[in-house]
């Protein structure tokens, strides 16, 4: 047992000299050195990008700026790290120039199976090229919506109102709402009791309409306008109103308008429809049918 020990031992110490260690520790902290110095490439380069775009006088819509910064830091980041993983495979002595030969042999062979990777890359080119939305916009696709916060070449992030962040592939990407682009339609429906005078309501409303406008003239671009009685509901008189808005700003136009339409029927003493429910019992029936029973009176 002692004997094999020994041998187990040196055959150890032939096998790992002090010169072998020192060789393999140079190159481990020569590879931690790569990835420290790329991280501070990364780091520097995303501000460079900042600062270049930002300057960039020639493009003023912001949100085509933070798309751009979002790509252009992908790209380096995908770049940097990739010349970082050659650089650490010399250090320990892999063959790169053979290894680089042999990828497109290996590509061809897994390029059946990287598809779709290929789809959100190529996707991800055409959302950007043809700025069918940017990093703020509002939009809708793939099921879920919400605002972009990156676009990438690969996937593009989306954060709905809940705070959850979906990432979606580029290549589902195949039909797109977007909210944030030119001014926003809001449309308001009210509904008022059919004993109402309808052009009393449309006055009443034209009036506060102008009032409206001019408390939110910041954000709206065109009316709000009464359009008229829009349906003649089971239980109501159904009047449109009608206003465009700046992107992103339509919800709290409707919201507000809502506000104020109840606040000024009450006022005026306008009643707004809603159900109603009768109910008969017993008694009121034995007693309603008492005060019309023939040969009374």
């Amino acid at each position: 047992m002692n004997l094999s020990w020994e041998s187990f031992i040196t055959y150890l110490n032939k096998l790992f000299t002090t010169g072998l260690i020192l060789d393999y520790l140079v190159k481990i902290i020569g590879s931690i050195v790569v990835l420290i110095v790329s991280k501070m490439v990364i780091k520097f380069g995303n501000r460079f990008i900042v600062k270049l775009i930002k300057r960039n006088k020639k493009e003023h819509d912001d949100r085509r700026k933070n798309t751009l910064v979002m790509l252009l830091k992908s790209i380096l980041r995908y770049g940097i790290y990739f010349f970082a993983g050659m650089i650490i495979l010399s250090i320990f002595n892999f063959p790169i120039a053979s290894l680089l030969a042999g990828a497109g042999i290996v590509g061809l062979a897994i390029g059946f199976g990287s598809q779709n990777l290929v789809k959100d890359v190529i996707n991800g080119f055409f959302i950007l090229f043809e700025d069918q939305f940017g990093v703020g916009d509002y939009i809708k696709t793939a099921g879920v919506e919400g605002i972009v916060e990156e676009i990438g070449l690969r996937t593009t992030s989306i954060r709905n109102f809940g705070g959850e962040l979906h990432i979606i592939p580029n290549g589902e990407i195949t039909q797109v709402t977007n909210y944030s682009t030119g001014n926003m339609r809001v449309m308001v429906d009210v509904g008022v009791a059919y004993e109402e005078d309808p052009a009393h309501v449309i006055e009443v409303l034209e009036k506060l309409c102008g009032e409206i406008a001019r408390e939110k003239s910041d954000i709206v671009t065109d009316g709000p306008t009464v359009l008229g009685v829009q349906e003649l509901a089971s239980s109501s008189v159904v009047i449109r109103i009608w206003a465009k808005v700046i992107p992103m700003e339509q919800w709290h136009m409707a919201r507000y308008i809502r506000q104020r339409i109840k606040e000024r029927l009450d006022e005026t003493g306008i009643e707004i429809a809603y159900p109603h429910m009768v109910l008969l019992t017993k008694e009121s029936k034995e007693t309603q049918e008492a005060t019309v029973r023939p040969g009374d009176g």
